[in-house]
């Protein structure tokens, strides 16, 4: 498995293992359901979306997927993964997606991990990052807007919800939410 590890010192994102799914079945939520899986986690289907993710991370396919993790214990806080390829995107935006365990939220570490994942998709040749939001998932924006995201537009979905589109330059060294 390609060995990735990214850290600001406070959030490491490294790439799933199977033995998370006990931490991430654990830690899902109806929130998590609500805005990302669209359902509720079974054991056999978080081990092999993992199985996918580390396959993906070996092959350097579209997808490469991230643990949140915090210190001391490397402690699984949630996810985030990046999608070089999907539908909708132009060549050079890579999406973004998100989500954090209730025990873990409003610590200001998903914003982390967006800041340290826009540094590697960067380093892997993106040019603008995208975060798409359902209009109602007012903390997820806020999530976008203190990474440095703005506004861009609202998308219909294939499923036929509508999406907030919020994007960011991945320029080589531009971190706008620092500054």
């Amino acid at each position: 498995m390609h060995d990735v590890k990214l850290s600001d010192g406070v959030v490491t994102l490294s790439p799933p293992r199977v033995d998370d799914a006990d931490e991430h079945l654990a830690g899902e939520d109806e929130l998590l359901v609500r805005w990302l899986s669209g359902g509720p986690s079974t054991r056999e289907g978080t081990e092999v979306y993992f199985r996918h993710c580390i396959e993906q991370w070996a092959t350097r396919g579209p997808l490469r997927a991230f643990g949140i993790r915090v210190a001391p214990e490397s402690t699984l806080a949630g996810y985030i993964d990046l999608r070089f390829e999907m539908a909708g995107l132009a060549p050079g935006q890579v999406n973004i997606s998100y989500g954090l365990y209730p025990a873990w939220r409003g610590q200001g570490l998903v914003t982390r991990a967006v800041r340290l994942v826009c540094r590697y998709a960067a380093a892997e040749g993106a040019t603008q990052g995208v975060i798409r939001v359902d209009p109602e998932n007012s903390r997820s924006a806020a999530v976008a807007r203190r990474s440095g995201f703005t506004y861009d537009k609202r998308v219909p979905e294939a499923d036929g919800n509508q999406c907030d589109w919020y994007v960011r330059s991945l320029a080589h060294g531009v971190d706008p939410a620092s500054r």
